[in-house]
């Protein structure tokens, strides 16, 4: 990984992994059992910079790359996927809008905030109707004076409860389409206001609070259970003009714009989840018997636990060539989404083939790979299905054969005969 990464990404990466082994590793199994937000962890994360890593220096992040954002993502993935996301979300869908579409003024008034995890957020887009086509959004924000009112639901968003800033979709234009979307910045008050003060971050008195603006309950899922997902109502949620979020009709242009780069964001993620089995695998392996020799020394298991490794190697360097066509300024929608597809089916074969090689002991919530087969699950599903991803890829492909010279030339009507 030379060609990616350099000693200051290792560092990032080394001080990343300490602190999942010591904060993260010891509370996973806990948290996952109890579905509890990780207040304590949070504002660890926070003190390190960890919401802000590729944010300027001058909006209160750490000014660092996307590659570095995307190690750190890998890292809190192999010890728990719960804050790994929380991360992800709150940076690459709740951050990141406001900071490549929103005016001089919004990025002044809400990403130092969110850079530096004082408050976290999320992203509305997700609706019961509107799932993998997006464009079938229903949340309606119409014209109110000076300003917007909006009236809607989302739901399966990530950080929804806990956080106070969202970037959320609506229709302003009835009947143009995805071309009548647009995007809007709302705020409403977290959930934990108690824990919140406790821990020292998570609320801030002086954002602009919209009336009708809530959380539901959170959803019973089988995995991230320490990720607060949960819908999103707006009912008669007014807001000023300045959180127009972009121009007006361009909301679903920017939205899919963040998608792809949230794509590198669940790669990574998967990526950890999947070395996170390997390594709780290869350790198991090592130490146990069966049949007077160690689980290792079955061939099997090797053969098995070679190809995990293989498939996380290929996945690392689609996930980092992604991550690098985009801190280079180059196009990479192409590229995420098959580092998106290719390693959250990765993550699901890792954690499936560390189960079977640790047998019963696997399977039982002792080690942290049947919790880790569970989380793995719902990165085939978000930030576009494996399905949405493919097709994706292949209308890519199309683009780039009819983009090519060489490819658009007429046929060669006449050939020579092949041989001497």
């Amino acid at each position: 990984m030379d060609r990616y990464l350099t000693s200051d990404h290792i560092a990032l990466r080394e001080r990343v992994n300490r602190f999942g082994r010591d904060a993260i590793a010891p509370v996973a199994r806990e948290l996952d059992e109890t579905g509890q937000f990780p207040w304590e962890n949070v504002k660890a994360m926070a003190d390190m910079g960890l919401f802000g890593i590729a944010v300027p220096k001058e909006l209160g992040g750490l000014g660092l790359d996307q590659l570095s954002y995307i190690l750190v993502i890998e890292e809190l993935g192999k010890f728990d996927a719960s804050h790994s996301i929380t991360v992800s979300a709150h940076t690459t869908l709740g951050m990141s809008p406001i900071l490549n579409f929103g005016t001089e003024e919004q990025k002044q008034r809400f990403v130092p905030s969110l850079a530096q995890g004082k408050v976290l957020g999320g992203f509305g887009l997700t609706e019961p109707g509107a799932g993998s086509d997006a464009s079938g959004t229903r949340t309606r924000a119409e014209r109110d004076g000076d300003g917007w009112r909006i009236n809607g639901s989302k739901i399966f968003i990530t950080n929804a409860g806990v956080g106070e800033i969202f970037v959320a979709t609506a229709v302003t234009e009835p009947g143009e389409g995805s071309k009548g979307i647009s995007s809007f910045i709302v705020c409403k008050p977290t959930i934990d206001p108690e824990r919140t003060a406790a821990v020292g971050c998570g609320h801030l008195d002086d954002l602009p609070f919209s009336e009708g603006f809530r959380a539901g309950e959170k959803e019973d899922k089988m995995g991230w259970c320490a990720s607060d997902t949960r819908e999103l109502h707006f009912e008669d949620v007014r807001v000023s003009s300045n959180q127009l979020l972009g121009e007006e009709g361009r909301g679903f242009i920017n939205f899919m714009k963040t998608l792809d780069s949230g794509r590198i964001g669940v790669a990574a993620l998967s990526l950890g989840l999947a070395e996170g089995a390997l390594e709780t695998a290869v350790r198991y392996t090592t130490e146990r018997e069966q049949f007077g020799q160690r689980v290792w020394d079955f061939q099997q298991v090797q053969f098995k636990l070679a190809e995990i490794a293989t498939d996380i190697e290929a996945g690392r360097h689609l996930t980092y060539h992604a991550a690098w066509l985009m801190d280079h300024g180059q196009p990479y929608a192409k590229e995420a989404a098959m580092a998106k597809y290719f390693c959250s089916e990765l993550s699901m074969r890792a954690t499936l083939g560390a189960i079977q090689v640790m047998g019963g002991a696997g399977y039982t919530s002792e080690y942290p790979v049947e919790r880790m087969m569970r989380d793995a699950k719902i990165c085939e599903i978000g930030e576009g299905t494996n399905e949405i991803q493919r097709l994706v890829i292949a209308r890519k492909l199309l683009e780039e054969l009819q983009a090519d010279p060489l490819t658009s030339m007429e046929p060669v009507r006449e050939m020579e005969t092949a041989g001497a």
